[in-house]
């Protein structure tokens, strides 16, 4: 059975997200699989940079090239463009020919020094209070084609649910582990609480306050004195365990 190109897409897309330790490098890495897509579906070479906006500031954050990186923070340095349009807009936004377009003069006088003739910014959903922008370049007018954009937005709506669920899987991961964190050190505590029951003869909540006190007394976090008296006892750390 063959795969359709989205099908591939998505594997390649979940390689990349296993690969990279952060959304950032996912965009950098996107970056390079973007181009190549684009180039093939336009017949000519187009490089790409990735803007991620983060709390209203935007940042380059890789490309896939080192000149689509020089590109792409043109832009940032002039502070207006398509690509930041395209994140204002919430859609694709198109600088077909930089000799003729009057919007971004500036910018454009800088594309024109660097080769570069016509620009594609499409926007990526990353979900709440971030985005980020595909930012394509091509040496030529007439490459970003209706066809073109079509695919190019499709491709980013692709990878956009792809980090949008990288996110959720890291969140829920990132949850899970601050819970684990929380039980093993309630374990710790509740079983040096004991030790200090069993050595002072007194109430549950008479230990935790000496517990408190050394705590205090020391400078030392809760869960540290109570592993510490866990380890003199019984010669190692407290464990969780859990029912399966």
């Amino acid at each position: 059975m063959t795969n359709s190109p989205e099908h591939e897409l998505l594997i390649e897309l979940q390689d990349l997200i296993i690969g990279t330790g952060s959304v950032a490098d996912f965009l950098g890495g996107l970056s390079i699989i973007a181009a190549a897509a684009l180039s093939r579906s336009a017949g000519a070479t187009v490089e790409c940079g990735v803007t991620l906006k983060r709390a209203r500031k935007t940042t380059t954050v890789g490309g896939s090239t080192e000149r689509a990186v020089h590109l792409d923070r043109i832009e940032q340095a002039v502070g207006d463009g398509p690509c930041i349009a395209a994140l204002k807009a919430a859609t694709p936004v198109l600088l077909a020919d930089v000799r003729t377009d009057p919007r971004w003069p500036t910018y454009q006088e800088r594309l024109i020094e660097e080769g570069i003739h016509s620009v594609l910014g499409v926007p990526l959903e990353l979900g709440e209070n971030a985005a980020a922008v595909l930012n394509f370049f091509a040496p030529a007018t007439g490459v970003f084609t209706e066809e073109t954009i079509s695919e190019a937005a499709s491709f980013a709506d692709v990878a956009g649910s792809a980090v949008r669920l990288a996110v959720r899987v890291g969140t829920a991961e990132s949850a899970a582990d601050d819970l684990s964190a929380a039980m093993m050190s309630r374990t710790a505590i509740n079983i040096a609480c004991g030790i200090i029951m069993a050595q002072n003869r007194c109430s549950q909540t008479e230990a935790m306050s000496i517990l408190m006190k050394v705590s205090s007394h020391r400078n030392q976090k809760l869960r540290d004195v109570a592993d510490e008296i866990v380890r003199k006892v019984s010669g190692e750390e407290a464990s969780t365990y859990f029912d399966m």
